[in-house]
């Protein structure tokens, strides 16, 4: 599973809030849920969250093996 936590702590590093990301960026409210429940959203919102907080993916998204395995 792909889990965004560190999305969270790099915007709070930056001083960037949902709010920013959603009016200053371009990413809407549906995306900012999807995101904050670790849901499916698509390469180009990745691509833009990476350009707008100029980090890498993994500075945003983590794979977490499932503990079933």
């Amino acid at each position: 599973m792909i889990v965004f936590d560190k999305l969270w702590e790099t915007m709070r590093r930056q001083g960037i809030s949902t709010y920013a990301l959603r009016e200053q960026c371009g990413i809407d409210s549906k995306t900012v849920r999807r995101l904050k429940a670790n849901e499916n959203v698509e390469t180009k919102t990745l691509d833009k969250l990476c350009s707008v907080l100029h980090c890498r993916l993994e500075d945003i998204a983590e794979y977490v093996g499932d503990t079933n395995e």
